[in-house]
């Protein structure tokens, strides 16, 4: 089976249709991908063998010319987590009156004009209940007008093996002239289950003890100055509950470089690391007393495991010269490999992909 990754960020996509591939006996392989962030795209050149691939860079610029969608490759199946802020409930909800928003039609551009068998799509949570319901209506609508039986479910990252707190929207679209399906995140995860029997490829963890090491650099602890300030419980204006050492992680978010409170982001203490999650210090600790402990928040290495991707990848995107703030952004971006491992194993597995 042929790939195409749109939005391809490091390639999530990507590498869980290597592992899934590489378990399930089939070959899935890549055609081309586009990302218009060129540190991203650093990363995933550092880790990809694209040299026979169609980099398609900015895809805005790229689709404007149909000569260009005619001359890709043929594939079956498109895959990609378009852009997601203008949906966001943590943004101005924007949504397609953004240009980012438009980015689903750029998507359709392609569609369009190669008809690929398949669609796998990924966006957040709120994308579902977006504008009353409007936003997901036009995007069934636009995949339904293009001949695809469309199904859509929310899918939590810490459901998959990964400890993480992560919803986020899976869209599956099927040619009609393939027939009727069954689509949920229900039937994924019990397949999934089946799958962590059999020989699966994917990194699991039970929480982020597991992925946390003891030894790290002090560039990742927080200073004695921002310490009172990250574990506030917000201000006047603005009250949450900034709990740090958490067996199952917060969402990465792409700006967790830009040190919010830990009612937003994840940190972890001494104590709760070297003690393998028995002790959590801020169970007994006042604010005050927390600040004067030794805290840090999370490495690069640490980041990229909770979504599945091996430590490796940073190393290999640091030998390219990607920067710490650019790794932490990539993995908020990213879609969760274990997820869409998941995803691809219950299709393949229950016939509703062929990947011949």
């Amino acid at each position: 089976m042929r790939h195409l990754e749109l939005f391809s960020g490091i390639g999530g996509f990507r590498r869980a249709m290597d592992l899934v591939g590489q378990d399930c006996n089939c070959l899935i392989t890549s055609v081309g991908f586009s990302e218009i962030d060129a540190k991203a795209t650093a990363t995933y050149q550092a880790n990809y063998n694209t040299i026979n691939e169609v980099q398609i860079g900015d895809i805005v610029a790229f689709t404007s010319d149909e000569e260009r969608i005619i001359a890709l490759p043929d594939f079956s199946l498109l895959s990609g987590g378009f852009p997601c802020q203008t949906f966001s409930s943590m943004g101005e909800q924007a949504g397609f009156n953004e240009d980012r928003g438009q980015m689903f039609f750029r998507i359709m551009d392609i569609v369009n004009v190669k008809h690929p068998q398949y669609i796998l799509l990924e966006n957040v949570k709120n994308l579902v209940r977006h504008d009353r319901g409007r936003t997901m209506a036009r995007i069934l609508a636009e995949l339904e007008r293009a001949g695809y039986i469309v199904r859509h479910d929310v899918f939590n990252t810490s459901d998959f093996g990964l400890p993480q707190t992560r919803n986020r929207t899976i869209i599956f679209a099927r040619r009609q002239d393939d027939g009727n399906f069954e689509f949920s995140s229900d039937l994924v995860k019990h397949s999934f289950e089946e799958a962590k029997e059999q020989s699966c490829s994917l990194y699991f963890f039970n929480s982020t003890i597991d992925i946390l090491s003891e030894q790290v650099s002090e560039k990742y602890y927080l200073s004695e100055r921002i310490k009172p300030t990250i574990l506030a419980d917000g201000s006047a204006k603005f009250k949450a509950n900034s709990e740090i050492d958490k067996l199952i992680a917060r969402p990465l978010t792409a700006s967790m470089h830009k040190m919010h409170r830990a009612c937003q982001d994840n940190y972890y203490s001494d104590l709760f690391i070297r003690s393998k999650g028995e002790q959590r210090p801020s169970t007994w600790m006042s604010k005050e007393e927390l600040a004067t402990i030794p805290i840090r928040k999370l490495t690069p290495h640490e980041a990229f495991l909770l979504q599945g991707f091996p430590a490796s990848f940073v190393d290999a995107a640091r030998a390219a010269g990607v920067s710490d703030g650019a790794l932490y952004k990539q993995a908020g971006n990213a879609v969760s490999v274990n997820v869409i491992y998941a995803v691809m194993y219950y299709l393949i597995n229950n016939h509703i992909i062929d990947p011949e």
